[in-house]
């Protein structure tokens, strides 16, 4: 008997703004086919969805739950998804994606916040008829983010806040949460993402990712190549850059400090691998920068590649 095809799980990387990592996906675009995908798909950032008509079945390691019109997403970065219309239907989704560390630094800097507060979300998934006030503060945010008004990206700021706050609160409450932990088949490079995210800065050899998902380390570059397209040392390099960018944008630290703080050896390094990646040394970029958000702050400033959707 022919085994089932194992579904093929795809990375994919959200261009959040540096200067505002928020990405809204909304309109008539976002109409979600009845045919299943053989691909599983995780972020790297958090994932809030609405289903706003019809019926819509999401799959995460082989476990489908039934969203209906009305019910709220919330999807942390790392954890492999598809998401289809019941058969026959055609549900309507908008999505918000963003970098909950890097949007509320501010208050995490002044200790309002705890980092780790900010960096496990649960997944979750819940009707607007019980929980109206987070209905309330996406909807909020997603009719900010259409008009774009006057200061709407400090009033999307200050709706997200309380939302990503609602969603925390819920984190312990089994009734709301899908998934309390991730079973045995879950995202095997998971631990070595989240090892990048919390220690890019220090110098460690790519045989700790792999002890970290207890495989050998050819397995390990293999497996993290098909996930991720790229080998573990040019993701680690490229989140490096990605961090470089937001030091570069908010503060007036020295180029050969920055270089230091996000973890390359050398300032002669840094410079040539963030002109690889980024096309101009890092103090042109900042000058582009500076000038580009006078301008339009909703401009897309990010190193990061959107793809998979568009």
């Amino acid at each position: 008997m022919a085994r089932p095809k194992k579904d093929i799980v795809e990375y994919r990387n959200y261009d959040l703004p540096v200067n505002f990592p928020v990405l809204v996906l909304a309109g008539e675009r976002w109409h979600i086919s009845d045919v299943r995908s053989n691909r599983l798909h995780f972020h790297n950032c958090l994932e809030i969805g609405i289903c706003h008509s019809d019926e819509s079945i999401m799959e995460f390691h082989g476990k489908p739950v039934r969203i209906k019109a009305g019910d709220i997403t919330c999807i942390p970065r790392n954890l492999p998804h598809t998401t289809y219309s019941a058969p026959g239907l055609s549900s309507l989704w908008s999505y918000i994606f963003l970098d909950p560390e890097e949007l509320f630094r501010d208050y995490m800097y002044y200790q309002e916040l705890p980092l780790s507060f900010m960096q496990n979300f649960p997944f979750l998934i819940i009707n607007k008829e019980e929980n109206p006030k987070i209905y309330f503060l996406l909807t909020a945010v997603l009719e900010e983010a259409e008009h774009r008004k006057t200061s709407f990206q400090a009033s999307v700021r200050g709706l997200l806040l309380p939302l990503c706050i609602e969603f925390l609160r819920l984190k312990k409450d089994p009734q709301h949460e899908v998934l309390a932990a991730p079973p045995e088949n879950a995202l095997v490079i998971a631990p070595a993402l989240d090892y990048i995210r919390n220690n890019y800065s220090n110098h460690f050899p790519i045989d700790t990712l792999a002890d970290l998902c207890h495989l050998s380390g050819t397995h390990f570059r293999r497996m993290f190549n098909s996930i991720m397209g790229t080998s573990p040392l040019d993701y680690l390099n490229n989140f490096r850059i990605y961090k470089a960018c937001i030091l570069l944008r908010s503060t007036e630290t020295t180029i050969l400090s920055i270089s230091e703080q996000v973890g390359f050896r050398s300032v002669s390094s840094f410079n040539r691998y963030f002109s690889k990646i980024m096309g101009m040394s890092p103090r042109d970029w900042k000058t582009q920068m500076l000038q580009s958000e006078s301008k339009d702050g909703w401009k897309k400033q990010s190193i990061l590649e959107f793809s998979g959707w568009l």
